[in-house]
């Protein structure tokens, strides 16, 4: 089994897709928006998408909810945790080795959680 697709909520659609737009440009990944609510970046075996609630209910995040990116490289790590902050994402947990990964956590402009992981 392997996962399908994860969607976050997002109460501001122009503002998330600048976010993961920025953290993704490097991942080879292409984005679609099949509608004016949801945006999505795939690829073969990858879609990950921000929408607005289907309920049309305030965005919220979920408490012990994370999704978790492998981008590849510790520098890679590294260099888009920099870039979640710079764009406006909050620091959950700097970069640095943690069992056998390393990772790095970070808050979308939502309040979801994301790790980052080599």
């Amino acid at each position: 089994m392997k996962m399908n697709y994860f969607v976050v909520g997002t109460n501001d659609m122009p503002a998330a897709v600048r976010f993961y737009k920025a953290l993704f440009e490097r991942q080879g990944l292409n984005q679609v928006a099949p509608s004016d609510r949801m945006t999505y970046w795939v690829e073969q075996d990858f879609a990950f998408a921000v929408a607005r609630p289907f309920n049309e209910q305030p965005a919220t995040f979920g408490n012990g909810t994370m999704v978790g990116f492998c981008v590849g490289t510790v520098e890679e790590v590294r260099r888009i945790h920099a870039l979640a902050i710079e764009h406006g994402g909050t620091c959950e947990g700097a970069p640095g080795q943690r069992g056998p990964k390393y990772s790095a956590y970070v808050r979308d402009l939502d309040g979801n959680k994301i790790c980052l992981s080599d």
